[in-house]
């Protein structure tokens, strides 16, 4: 972060305004603060994940420490800490793991140790250190990207008491995250279709693509430049239209 830090109240500010949607120049106007600086608090939260419910729940000390140790060498407390990384990364993969389970693990181990907002922050930055990804930016409305889980649901029949599994369908919008979810009974391309359909109708609107990922009920044939798309499915595309990629 930058030398001189604003009052740690006007940050929790500044994301609250931010995540309900008020724009950088709106905060900026509001609080008497740069847009600079206020592009610089929201591009730290997000960098590292945080909700706006856990800001809101972090004390002025922990802000404060959090964005100090941002700027600290590693101290012997930290190198305890990165030990564990490659565990927890490995642990974060498995369902139902989340990086409070793994948190309470490590305090409960070492409880002069780092509190849940730093933990998550240094994560963060080992995960940009070991893990470098390419930064996606998408327009709102352009892109709805499709697939289907790979783990199953399961459900149980009332009148004979067989288990069944279910495919779980899954969609997001590519800018704002926003996912739609249902359970249906195959991956077949009625049913593909007619969940697709389900989401439109969910989102209130068309997006200008929509990227099923070469699943099987979407694509015939895969192809890492030049996918051959199911007639049918091209034909739901056209009457809404929209596109596929």
């Amino acid at each position: 972060m930058a030398n001189k830090q604003i009052d740690m109240r006007k940050t929790k500010l500044i994301y609250k305004l931010y995540t309900s949607g008020t724009s950088k120049r709106g905060i900026s106007q509001q609080l008497g603060i740069s847009r600079v600086t206020v592009r610089k608090y929201i591009e730290f939260f997000r960098r590292y994940r945080f909700t706006a419910y856990e800001v809101e729940k972090m004390t002025l000390e922990e802000l404060h420490n959090l964005f100090k140790d941002g700027q600290k060498r590693k101290s012997q407390r930290l190198l305890t800490l990165r030990q564990y990384f490659p565990y927890f990364d490995k642990e974060l993969r498995k369902t139902g793991v989340t990086r409070q389970l793994l948190w309470e693990e490590y305090y409960a181990k070492h409880p002069d140790g780092f509190k849940l907002s730093q933990f998550k922050y240094w994560y963060a930055e080992w995960r940009k250190e070991t893990s470098p990804v390419m930064h996606m930016e998408h327009k709102a409305g352009d892109k709805l990207f499709i697939d289907f889980t790979g783990k199953k649901l399961h459900i149980v029949d009332r009148e004979t008491g067989e288990l069944k599994e279910l495919e779980v369908f899954v969609c997001i919008l590519g800018s704002s995250q926003y996912t739609y979810v249902e359970a249906c009974a195959s991956q077949k391309l009625e049913d593909f279709i007619r969940c697709t359909e389900n989401a439109l109708w969910f989102y209130g609107g068309v997006p200008k693509a929509l990227v099923p990922d070469n699943l099987k009920s979407a694509v015939t044939k895969s192809s890492r430049y030049e996918p051959k798309v199911n007639e049918v499915f091209a034909d739901f595309a056209e009457h809404y239209e929209t596109a596929v990629l």
